[in-house]
């Protein structure tokens, strides 16, 4: 077999995006060729920071401005050619979120719900099936099948930590840690793509959920870590949301992005402590029943919480 050719000094940077927006209680990320990869380009040099160029960039793509920008990571392993497989690629990504712009009667095939490429993740309706009935069985049979006793202890530490026993102890922020681990096992389709795995490992049927190609799908869970992280003490959430909502709606839309329940009571009583939130003085008819009042987001909360935080918990399931 022809080796692969050897990857020279030389680097390509280039920029890449995880563009979140909320549709119907969907949390949605943009993504091009059939949802195959994130929006990316080479860095352009006549921009004064990267911030500016990933803004350019994609809204030159996407016609899509960005709200919210922050930088997520850089990926430079050793492991990422360009595709002639001789450069290096320097990926630096970042997390930005938009309110999603449709034309009317149409949906954008490019913006996809992030519980497809991490179906297991969503635990909003309760503990995914698919994490008790699939997935923990195919990594409880890869820990049997290490090669001795403390690497077996070792691999069951690493699945009680991260997926529990697919009822109870989820923490939703690690979704990049069980996606490696998925990933380690041989579990999802982007491990039989990297060359050098063996036979065994490849024959594996893959646990349930859309690949992406190169690394993009480790760069989508980094970006969802992140914001389900943020979420809790920044109110980002904003950023996502329209101009005037109803409480029910503001739950719903943090309950999308951290695939979990949140208590009704509680969730309001928090959001009611932190003064994120003020009336407009209109309703809502949408709903059932009475009308809703609506609400808008305090701007000045931004400066009273920079020291404290905003202090949004989820509440566990109940």
């Amino acid at each position: 077999m022809t080796p692969p050719p050897a990857i020279s000094d030389a680097v390509t940077i280039e920029l890449n995006a995880v563009l979140v927006a909320l549709t119907g209680n969907q949390p949605l990320v943009l993504t091009l060729d059939d949802g195959a990869l994130l929006p990316s380009g080479p860095f352009a040099t006549e921009h004064p920071t990267l911030q500016s160029g990933v803004r350019a960039w994609v809204e030159r793509q996407t016609q899509h401005p960005l709200g919210y920008v922050e930088q997520l990571y850089t990926f430079a392993d050793r492991n990422r050619p360009a595709s002639d497989g001789r450069r290096r690629v320097v990926s630096i990504s970042y997390l930005g979120l938009t309110r999603e712009r449709l034309s009317a009667g149409a949906r954008d095939p490019e913006w996809r719900s992030w519980y497809r490429y991490f179906p297991w993740e969503d635990w909003r309706a309760g503990p995914s099936p698919l994490v008790a009935q699939t997935i923990l069985p195919q990594l409880s049979a890869w820990a049997d099948a290490a090669g001795d006793v403390a690497q077996q202890r070792e691999r069951r530490q690493r699945i009680d930590v991260n997926f529990g026993d697919g009822a109870e102890n989820w923490n939703e922020d690690l979704i990049l840690q069980r996606y490696e681990l998925l990933y380690e096992a041989g579990l999802v389709p982007e491990t039989q793509q990297e060359r050098h795995r063996a036979t065994a490992v490849q024959a594996i049927e893959p646990v349930p959920g859309m690949p992406m190609r190169h690394d993009h799908r480790r760069i989508l869970a980094t970006g969802i870590a992140r914001l389900r992280a943020k979420i809790k003490y920044r109110p980002v959430v904003f950023e996502l949301m329209p101009p005037a909502f109803t409480l029910l709606q503001l739950q719903r839309a943090v309950e999308a992005l951290a695939g979990r329940p949140m208590h009704k009571q509680n969730f309001r009583r928090l959001i009611d402590q932190q003064g994120l939130v003020e009336p407009t003085g209109a309703s809502t008819s949408e709903t059932r029943g009475r009308p809703a009042k609506l609400f808008r987001f305090r701007r000045e909360v931004v400066l009273e919480r920079a020291v404290q935080g905003t202090k949004l918990p989820l509440s566990r399931p109940i």
